[in-house]
């Protein structure tokens, strides 16, 4: 029996400054654990305020380049693996629009929310973790919902990052409405593996007993910041027991 990932769309690169490791690495660390298809989905530029410095992402100047590497590899490896190229991205109706338009532009194959913060309508960066604020989680819950609901991302990526530390039937509540909108809309939920394996915050069980009980599709995603994170079967196996635990309804291809 299999015991590993088929198909991975959570892929950093070096650009994102805190990823290591070269482009063809990781694709033949995946090519040896026998994945079908590598997408990368590095963290996509953004313009946010001036008190604000992204240190976790490319350049505007760098997404071009991105781009042209991946597919000049995806044609060297055709015969191997398919490679896709993506966005992680966070929501926020100030820089979706640039953000759409740069994704079209390059011709991105999907794009992928990662809500590391939020964006108040000020133009303000806030850092929605930890919290015991529910009506922030509830903010950070519906910047997810108007996300999804755009249609331009294909999941969500650790959907589960808040870590909130007020009442339990408040986040009960909260990621209840969340997982309804997300199984309404069919973007599938992600159990994040680097998540697992740094022992952040999420994978939070609580979280993905709601995401059971409501029936969200659910993929695995290794959000791998070096090539060795695509070959940790111990942490992929510590996922699947998540969706066994859960009864989870996990997929494994974006196209079903």
């Amino acid at each position: 029996m299999r015991r590993f990932l088929e198909n991975n769309y959570h892929t950093h690169t070096y650009r994102c400054q805190h990823a290591f490791g070269t482009e063809r690495e990781y694709i033949e660390t995946a090519i040896g654990m026998g994945i079908k298809q590598l997408g990368f989905s590095d963290h996509v530029p953004c313009s946010l305020t001036e008190s604000f410095v992204p240190g976790m992402r490319m350049t505007f100047l760098q997404a071009e380049e991105y781009v042209d590497t991946l597919r000049k590899l995806a044609h060297e490896y055709k015969n191997q693996i398919e490679i896709l190229i993506g966005f992680e991205a966070e929501y926020s109706k100030h820089y979706y629009p640039e953000q759409k338009e740069m994704a079209d532009r390059l011709g991105i194959d999907y794009m992928i929310i990662g809500q590391h913060f939020l964006v108040d309508d000020d133009g303000h960066v806030l850092l929605p973790s930890p919290t015991d604020d529910r009506k922030l989680l509830r903010t950070y819950m519906q910047s997810l919902i108007e996300g999804m609901q755009t249609g331009s991302y294909a999941y969500i990526a650790h959907p589960d990052f808040v870590e909130f530390t007020g009442r339990k039937e408040e986040y009960e509540e909260e990621c209840r409405d969340f997982c309804r909108q997300a199984k309404l809309l069919q973007i599938p939920l992600e159990i994040n593996m680097q998540g697992m394996s740094a022992g952040k915050r999420y994978p939070q069980p609580a979280f993905w007993e709601i995401a059971g009980e409501v029936g969200n599709d659910v993929i695995i995603g290794a959000d791998a910041h070096t090539a060795q994170q695509l070959e940790n079967v111990e942490i992929y196996d510590k996922c699947m027991e998540l969706v066994r635990r859960y009864h989870l309804h996990l997929i494994g291809d974006l196209n079903g």
